[in-house]
């Protein structure tokens, strides 16, 4: 099965610039890759941020370009999202009985449970009892395998500035998934405007660059000023089996010609890479 991670789109309202660039253009053009390149993916996962200050026209500009895909599509809140102003856009959205963005779907790979990490008010993520007993709840329904999706990663990456906006009730969080472990197939978060791989306590995961900006690479712990950069956005490509979850990052506005490493039949191998030159 094939699916899409999208993630930070920070679209804005009345075709404003958002530093220096346009989020609902790029959004477009984002769109217009996956339907023209993924086609056959399963559905789209949008993990947050869908909005930069949440209001009701930049969400409707939001919807407008996601509204172009040809495969269903599942989105979270981030700290940058409006659960109101977000709901008013798209009243179908699932939410969980207590009203947090929250949704489960069943696939032929695993169970994906769709989390609200957003609090308004705060730019870390958090994620309440309430919430957790949902999520323990969920869990407990199946016996198959897991793949979960939220914007706040529940622990750090060496980003200082980011990591204080983190996921805050991360042992908590832990503590609910913890005995499901063996069954959580990978975890998909956004939040931190880079392409980030790695295992968490066992858990593989991943993170997308996001639509419109980019957060530096700043691994210096006493640098908590969090840089923005003009590094080209990305979406992710899923590959899922009974035995691997493969993730491509796609950078789908760079649209350089491909060309053959092979020599054409009969020439010399290495005369023909040394030579070749495709600009």
């Amino acid at each position: 099965m094939k699916f899409i991670h999208l993630t930070d789109t920070h679209v804005v309202g009345g075709g404003q610039r958002l530093y220096g660039g346009d989020p609902a253009s790029m959004l477009g053009r984002a769109v217009a890759s996956i339907n023209a390149e993924h086609g056959d993916a399963a559905f789209v996962a949008i993990t947050g941020d869908l909005t930069h200050w949440g209001e009701a026209e930049a969400y409707a500009a939001f919807a407008a370009e996601i509204a172009k895909l040809t495969m269903p599509v599942h989105l979270l809140v981030g700290n940058h999202d409006v659960t109101e102003a977000f709901v008013q856009t798209f009243p179908d959205a699932p939410r969980d009985p207590n009203g947090f963005v929250q949704s489960t779907l069943d696939t032929e790979v695993g169970r994906c449970l769709f989390l609200d990490t957003h609090v308004p008010g705060t730019h870390e993520g958090a994620y309440c009892e309430t919430r957790r007993n949902w999520l323990a709840d969920e869990l407990a329904k199946t016996s198959g395998p897991v793949f979960l999706f939220m914007h706040h990663p529940p622990f750090s990456v060496g980003l200082a500035g980011m990591d204080t906006i983190m996921l805050q009730e991360a042992e908590t969080f832990y503590d609910v998934i913890a005995p499901h472990k063996d069954r959580i197939r990978h975890l998909f978060f956004g939040h931190l405007h880079r392409a980030v791989f790695g295992n968490w306590r066992g858990i593989s995961f991943s993170c997308m660059r996001a639509v419109n900006h980019q957060v530096a690479l700043t691994l210096d712990p006493s640098k908590t000023d969090v840089l923005g950069n003009r590094e080209t956005p990305a979406y992710g490509v899923v590959l899922a089996d009974a035995d691997q979850v493969v993730v491509h990052m796609h950078d789908f506005t760079q649209v350089d010609t491909s060309y053959p490493l092979s020599a054409p039949k009969g020439e010399d191998k290495r005369a023909y890479a040394l030579a070749f030159d495709p600009i």
